[in-house]
């Protein structure tokens, strides 16, 4: 139980990293055009000129080789990274923390399940009830 609590402030804390960077670029998560929708402006030249500009979803048009202080997960080591690579590195660990987290929830649904079995929480909540909350399931 304790590895959740602490997943979920990692993950907390990694959430308002991301909003914090995504501010500083003006950025939300949807707010930035996919590479097909920022079609460059100069077409016409030669055929080595690139028709698409490729744009994170993070970054925008904020300089990405700006400098950014972090702690890496872990760690209580301080250092300057680029923006992007930043950004980059707090999505990564929050897509494992979500993964983590999944299977962490999963081995405590179990374990209730078998407590519940055995009877031992029989006196507080019934065995029925305790079932039916732990097989609850997220609907996409």
């Amino acid at each position: 139980m304790m590895q959740v609590v602490e997943n979920d402030r990692l993950r907390n804390g990694n959430r308002e990293a991301l909003t914090a960077l995504r501010k500083k670029a003006r950025t939300t998560k949807s707010s930035v055009p996919s590479p097909f929708e920022s079609i460059m402006k100069e077409i016409g030249g030669s055929g080595s000129k690139t028709l698409i500009q490729e744009v994170c979803s993070t970054c925008g048009n904020h300089d990405v080789t700006e400098n950014m202080w972090m702690t890496f997960p872990g760690t209580d080591v301080f250092a300057q990274v680029p923006f992007h690579a930043a950004h980059t590195i707090l999505e990564e660990d929050q897509e494992r923390l979500e993964v983590d987290l999944k299977n962490l929830q999963s081995i405590v649904k179990e374990k209730s399940l078998l407590i519940s079995e055995k009877g031992a929480l029989a006196d507080k909540i019934s065995p029925g009830t305790l079932r039916s909350l732990v097989t609850l399931t997220d609907k996409k």
